[in-house]
């Protein structure tokens, strides 16, 4: 392992090490103006959802490492403390990297970066029309983390209103993440896409407490063919198989008949290549029967 004590890298270098580590990240695309009304748009990957009851956002317009100067976002929201957050998707990311650059105060990124401003109800920063989803917030506390160049300065901001685009729900009124298509930062020049085949779902635990990794036999733990996600999903269920269970699942691929033709070994791992395909088709229970060792 690489060991690294924060303290003893130059900025930029453990900048680069956070940034490609704590990946993805969100990006909130903010929109405020300043105390004369003007408004300003850029993007920060420093940025999550941290609450529901109140529904809290928090971002951070860092200090530049470079010169220690101060974003326009964070003057603006220490002047009005108001923000709209848009989402990002894939067909504004290029625009959303147009208006990161290092533009002067008063040059207006909606304009620079090709964007529709639309006003807000509840807020006076603008709203990102190509945005399909806005939340509206007024910022309760600006944290500043630090005084030197690459200090965080948490922005922490009550939601107000949200608008999303109704063109991203399922039928169901949720949001769709193949339709929403979002993106996010990683380190370096590299961002990730949210839809295809990079989206997953992993099911929660339920209201019964699953029997734990530590409750499968050793021979399930040093398993040569099932892997950390395979155990992971037989370990989240409430126990073992009983008995009977487990003949019957041993019936049905003729578990008697495969070892009479395998060495223990074979079998072993013959065993757990049926169940890991069993485990692809959601029959996590009997996956789990049929490599019990009686």
């Amino acid at each position: 392992m690489l060991e690294l004590i924060p303290s003893e890298l130059p900025v930029a270098k453990l900048f680069s090490y956070l940034t490609s580590c704590v990946a993805p990240r969100p990006i909130a695309f903010a929109s405020t103006v300043d105390k004369d009304g003007q408004p300003n748009l850029s993007p920060f990957s420093f940025f999550n959802v941290f609450g529901a009851n109140p529904p809290i956002v928090v971002f951070s317009p860092s200090r530049k490492g470079r010169d220690n100067t101060t974003k326009h976002t964070f003057d603006n929201v220490k002047e009005v403390p108001e923000v709209v957050i848009n989402m990002v998707n894939y067909s504004m990311v290029n625009q959303v990297s147009l208006a990161s650059n290092e533009f002067a105060k008063g040059v207006n990124e909606f304009e620079k970066a090709g964007f529709t401003s639309v006003g807000s109800d509840l807020v006076k920063p603008l709203r990102v029309k190509e945005s399909p989803a806005q939340f509206e917030c007024k910022v309760l506390n600006v944290i500043e983390t630090g005084s030197e160049g690459g200090a965080g300065n948490l922005v922490v901001c009550e939601v107000l209103k949200i608008h999303i685009d109704e063109s991203i729900l399922d039928s169901d009124g949720n949001v769709d993440p193949q339709k929403a298509d979002w993106v996010a930062r990683m380190g370096k020049d590299f961002y990730c896409r949210a839809s295809g085949d990079a989206v997953f779902e992993v099911e929660k635990p339920g209201a019964i407490v699953a029997m734990g990794w530590d409750k499968l036999p050793d021979y399930f733990r040093t398993s040569e063919v099932l892997t950390g996600n395979d155990l992971g999903l037989l370990a989240n269920l409430p126990g073992m198989p009983n008995l009977d269970e487990i003949i019957k699942y041993r019936e049905e691929i003729d578990y008697e008949g495969l070892k009479s033709t395998m060495s223990k070994v074979e079998l072993r791992k013959s065993i757990h290549q049926l169940a890991k395909e069993l485990i692809a088709k959601g029959e996590f229970k009997k996956a789990l029967g049929i490599c019990v060792e009686l």
